[in-house]
């Protein structure tokens, strides 16, 4: 089965609130919220990843320094399994702009449950209610 490495993060705002997006209709899994970043490039560490996509897909800025390693997913989807470490993060420059048409929700922890997510996302949602 084929690996697919994704790298996420918990952008983290001054009121403790979760950034979430929603998958765009005509991607896979279109309408279900999940954490913001996207595939690892070959050569590319998931932190690299993380901060290309962030300016990317939200237009900010941050450095590795500022990505917290949090957790991490593991799950198997019916033609690939996906592996994904979550960072936490609190500090970036720039404002938050969907870039790429994504609707996006700052979100409570205790709020969370109350955004339907991909599987492998599922899983997390206890980790960052007990960690914020």
């Amino acid at each position: 089965m084929n690996i697919v490495l994704v790298s996420a993060v918990a952008l983290i705002d001054l009121d403790g609130r979760v950034l979430l997006a929603q998958r765009p209709e005509g991607k896979p899994m279109a309408g279900l919220w999940e954490f913001p970043g996207g595939k690892v490039e070959d050569g590319e560490t998931p932190e690299a990843a993380l901060i290309r996509e962030l300016q990317e897909e939200l237009g900010i800025d941050t450095h590795a320094s500022c990505l917290a390693p949090l957790a991490f997913a593991s799950h198997s989807y019916d033609d690939f399994h996906l592996l994904m470490p979550l960072f936490a993060c609190r500090r970036w420059k720039g404002n938050v702009t969907p870039l790429e048409g994504q609707k996006l929700a700052w979100v409570r922890a205790k709020d969370l449950r109350n955004y339907p997510m991909p599987p492998a996302d599922e899983p997390i949602v206890p980790i960052l209610r007990d960690w914020l």
